[in-house]
């Protein structure tokens, strides 16, 4: 089959071809903006992926940690009620206490003697420069350990060793 192309009907063509051309162009390069955006969110995906998972081990580490400050509290918290249960519990008359004395000025408070000593002693004071109480004037003696016991019907605590009552001007 012949056909007769006429100019109107070639320029018609030439027209559609034209359009045909510039639609393809819009398609392909709104297909590459499809794809460059579609790469783009895979990228930002793979990253938030990493993100959380990193995220996910730092929370684990938190937790762990907490976990472990909970337990420690939970111990102080006992100790601290077992304690107060023995310092509320035992009867007071008869306890001593044990104060480290600077010069005569009270420094330190202890429970015991040796607590005294080992606290000290942590500190660089050695025991064997400590001076119980004597017949030195305590403002004379660097440092000095005093005991205290506790006095019921005073309701506070009085020296463990009385000093000696000293004659006032030759009279006893």
């Amino acid at each position: 089959m012949i056909r007769i192309l006429t100019k109107s009907r070639l320029e018609r063509l030439l027209g559609q071809v034209r359009t045909a051309r510039e639609v393809s162009s819009a398609v392909n390069a709104a297909s590459a903006r499809h794809f460059r955006e579609l790469y783009a969110a895979a990228g930002r995906t793979e990253r938030a992926e990493a993100t959380a998972a990193e995220v996910g081990e730092i929370l684990s580490g938190a937790l762990q940690e907490l976990a472990a400050a909970q337990q420690e509290l939970l111990l102080k918290d006992i100790a601290i009620r077992r304690l107060r249960a023995e310092l509320e519990g035992g009867a007071l008359e008869g306890r001593a206490l044990t104060v480290l004395m600077h010069y005569g000025e009270p420094h330190s408070v202890y429970a015991s003697r040796e607590d005294a000593h080992a606290d000290t002693a942590a500190h660089g004071v050695a025991p064997e420069r400590w001076v119980t109480g004597g017949e030195r004037p305590a403002r004379e003696v660097r440092w000095r350990c005093e005991a205290f016991i506790f006095d019921a019907r005073a309701n506070g605590f009085r020296r463990a060793c009385a000093p000696s009552a000293a004659a006032v001007g030759g009279a006893a």
